[in-house]
């Protein structure tokens, strides 16, 4: 699976066992990003944390920011 993840403008490989259930949540988790700071686009689409993924998705991890 191809990640983007915006704040650092990186590309990353995430490889999910055959057999494995991975669910966005998980994946944020291993990478140590926290849910709250992010948005997650899913093949284009806005997607919750608890999205099915499978390695034939690609995913973008996008940065919220707050002002105030």
């Amino acid at each position: 699976m191809e990640i983007f993840i915006e704040k650092e403008n990186r590309k990353v490989s995430y490889d999910i066992k055959e057999g494995e259930n991975k669910i966005i949540k998980d994946i944020l988790s291993d990478l140590n990003i926290s849910l709250e700071s992010v948005l997650i686009v899913k093949n284009k689409q806005i997607v919750l944390e608890d999205e099915k993924v499978n390695n034939n998705d690609r995913l973008k991890i996008l940065s919220v920011v707050s002002g105030g």
